[in-house]
């Protein structure tokens, strides 16, 4: 019986002194909305295609418009 109790209480202490670790960083707060939503469109989740759909589409018309923009530039 008093085998048992120490076995708890030390997994418990190791439990405890495990837990607070706080030398790992977590890197997913310092990732821009677009690498979240990438990591996003590759998962399996339900609605992930519609997030890289809307990120294709996007890309798209952000590359249509730079064209547009450069046209304008160039002079004649």
């Amino acid at each position: 019986m008093i085998l048992r109790a120490r076995t708890g209480l030390l997994g418990v202490i190791a439990l405890g002194i495990g837990a607070c670790d706080n030398t790992g960083v977590d890197e997913r707060a310092n990732l821009t909305q677009r690498e979240k939503d990438s990591i996003l469109a590759r998962s399996q989740i339900p609605g992930a295609k519609a997030v890289r759909k809307s990120m294709t589409s996007a890309d798209s018309a952000a590359a249509r418009q730079a064209r547009l923009d450069s046209a304008d530039a160039e002079p004649d």
